[in-house]
C-alpha cells in the first residue's frame, strides 16, 4: 500500500504505533457485494485518490442499484481476510443490506413484497454461519436499514429499508416481508431464551451461532440469539 500511496499514507511515530497496536475494541466491517477485479495496464499519477490507488479495472453484473449484486460468499471470503491478516479480532458486520429502486409507478403492496431482499440477508446470515464454523470471531450483525432513507449522492431514489416509508403520505411506515420475517425470527427466539433461560442450546440447525442482531437506523434493536433460517 505504501509504494502506491505513497506520502499521502500518514505517518506514524514510533510512540502513536505503540499506542495504537492492539488497541481495538472490535473490527467494523461494512459488506454489500463483491466484484469482478483485473490488473489495470495503465496507471496515472494525474488526480491519483483511494479510487485509483488499487490498480485494477472493476466490473459487475447489472442490478436494480447498479452498484450492488447479491454475493453470499463474499461477506465470508472477507472475514477469512480479516481473521488471517489481523489475528481474528472480534468482528461486527457494521452494515450489510439490499436495495430497491424507488419506483413511483408501484403500489405500496408491490413495495413491501420485497422477496429479493429476504433472500439476500438469508444467504448472508448462512454465510456467516461458516465462517462461525471456523471460528471466526463474529460478534454481531447490522442491517442496512430498519427504515428507507436518504441514501448518500442518491437521495430518495433507492430504498435500503426493511420498513417502507411513504414519502408522499406523512412518511407513514409499513413492514416489509423481510421486516416481518426479521420480527418473526427475533420473536421465536425470545421464546426460546424464555424457556431456556439458565443458558442457550444449541440446537441442529442451518443457523446456530450466537449473534447479534441490530436492525438500523433508528431505533437499533439489540438481541442475543441463537436460532434456525426457515
Amino acid at each position: 500500500m505504501r509504494a502506491l500511496v505513497g506520502n499521502r499514507l500518514p505517518n506514524f511515530t514510533v510512540i502513536q504505533s505503540k499506542m495504537v497496536k492492539g488497541s481495538l475494541d472490535f473490527l467494523g466491517v461494512n459488506y454489500y457485494t463483491a466484484r469482478y477485479a483485473d490488473d489495470s495496464t495503465s496507471s496515472s499519477s494525474v488526480n491519483p485518490s483511494y479510487t485509483t490507488d488499487s490498480h485494477v479495472n472493476l466490473t459487475k453484473p447489472k442490478t436494480p442499484s447498479s452498484w450492488l449484486f447479491i454475493y453470499p460468499r463474499g461477506i465470508q471470503e472477507l472475514i477469512l481476510y480479516v481473521e488471517k491478516n489481523f489475528n481474528n479480532p472480534p468482528i461486527i458486520i457494521t452494515e450489510n443490506g439490499f436495495s430497491d429502486v424507488n419506483n413511483n409507478s408501484w403500489t405500496i403492496q408491490d413495495a413491501l413484497n420485497d422477496s429479493l431482499r429476504l433472500k439476500y440477508h438469508q444467504l448472508h446470515l448462512s454465510s456467516l454461519l461458516k465462517a462461525t464454523r471456523a471460528r471466526i470471531n463474529v460478534k454481531g450483525y447490522y442491517v442496512w436499514s430498519f427504515l428507507d432513507d436518504f441514501e448518500w449522492e442518491s437521495g430518495y431514489t433507492y430504498r435500503f429499508g426493511i420498513n417502507y416509508i411513504d414519502y408522499k403520505n406523512g412518511l407513514t411506515r409499513y413492514m416489509k416481508h423481510t421486516a416481518l420475517w426479521f420480527k418473526k425470527f427475533l420473536q421465536r427466539e425470545n421464546l426460546t431464551t424464555r424457556v431456556n433461560c439458565k443458558k442457550y442450546e444449541l440446537v441442529p440447525s442451518i443457523f446456530q451461532t450466537k449473534l447479534i442482531l441490530s436492525l438500523t437506523s433508528e431505533p437499533k434493536v439489540k438481541i442475543q440469539l441463537k436460532r434456525q433460517i426457515n
